[in-house]
């Protein structure tokens, strides 16, 4: 009998299409329906809506209690819920992603002490949304969304679009109780410092478009943006390690996706121009106070701000101007259906 069973382990080994090696993994949109099915019917009217197209979907970046967008709120599931809703992130998001946004949420629980008077502060606010019907042959989308974190996801097919997606951090730094010292966002704030402080004078006067931060993010929580005026150094003035800063804090931002969907998304950054990407800084260059800068190319926008609560208030977000809320893919879809 151990003899066979040997042989059976032998052949499961080798036979790439055996039963040990041939079990379906689990799609995406299994992981959506998964949570679907989970709800109640009177969750699913909440926690579905059609599918808008290239419509943008409404999204806001404060906290849900006076914000109210769609969705069925973390607060209103069961903990096995709770479980499913984490796992469609954790399915689309990288582990260091996840974990970003996580800890963000947790900070609602610092904000509730320094905010004792305010019922919002909970993480229990987030809200899941599911827009059509998830399917491997289907175009649908799913958003999580609350206080300073913001995730779209369009899925075309086989293709996926993740813009606009918004971190912030209040506080940016945590400064007393057993998580002091915590930088969630530091790589996004460290890394743009890193670049300004290896500019030259000529370089530094270059870049810095205002001498006074903007109080806010040049494009807020618009549906749509388009690429904002010219401002700043464009790559083409800066040295060859100055790239390499840049390069990081591209991967910053990106390394929110899983790495397959992080590389399509920077062979697109690489099929343009890169010597007419512009970084441009706006407020002081010393540290903790008021800074804002972007990053600027002919497909994508990043906004990056500190002004708030004495420059310890992160706000940031990546935009596509073709690509949110998976427009391009579903321009290009559209087109080629038609034939």
């Amino acid at each position: 009998m151990k003899q066979y069973w040997l042989l059976f382990c032998l052949f499961a080994i080798l036979l790439p299409g055996s039963l040990a090696f041939n079990k379906k993994q689990p799609t995406h949109s299994d992981k959506a329906n998964s949570f679907i099915n989970s709800l109640t019917a009177a969750q699913k009217k909440e926690a579905v809506l059609p599918f808008y197209g290239m419509d943008g979907r409404e999204w806001n970046f404060v906290p849900n209690s006076t914000s109210h967008p769609p969705g069925i709120a973390l607060k209103d599931m069961s903990s096995q819920q709770k479980e499913k809703a984490y796992d469609l992130m954790q399915s689309y998001l990288s582990e260091k992603g996840y974990q970003k946004a996580r800890n963000i949420m947790d900070l609602e629980y610092i904000l509730q002490v320094l905010e004792p008077n305010n019922p919002g502060r909970i993480p229990g606010n987030y809200v899941m949304i599911i827009y059509g019907t998830p399917h491997p042959d289907s175009n649908w989308a799913w958003a999580f969304q609350g206080h300073h974190v913001i995730f779209h996801f369009t899925v075309v097919k086989d293709k996926v679009a993740f813009a606009p997606f918004f971190l912030g951090s209040n506080p940016g730094e945590v400064m007393d109780g057993p998580k002091k010292g915590l930088r969630i966002l530091h790589e996004e704030e460290d890394l743009a410092y890193e670049l300004m402080k290896s500019f030259s004078e000529k370089q530094k006067a270059k870049a810095i478009f205002l001498s006074r931060a903007p109080a806010e993010i040049f494009t807020g929580a618009a549906k749509k943006v388009s690429q904002l005026e010219s401002a700043g150094i464009s790559m083409k003035e800066v040295t060859a390690a100055q790239k390499t800063i840049l390069h990081k804090m591209l991967m910053a931002y990106l390394s929110a996706m899983p790495q397959e969907l992080a590389n399509q998304r920077y062979k697109k950054i690489q099929a343009e121009d890169l010597d007419d990407i512009e970084f441009a800084w706006a407020g002081s260059t010393t540290r903790h106070e008021p800074h804002y800068y972007r990053v600027q190319g002919k497909t994508f926008l990043i906004e990056f701000d500190n002004t708030q609560n004495n420059a310890n208030h992160i706000h940031t977000v990546w935009r596509d101007f073709n690509g949110d809320f998976g427009r391009d893919l579903l321009q290009d879809h559209y087109k080629h259906s038609h034939h």
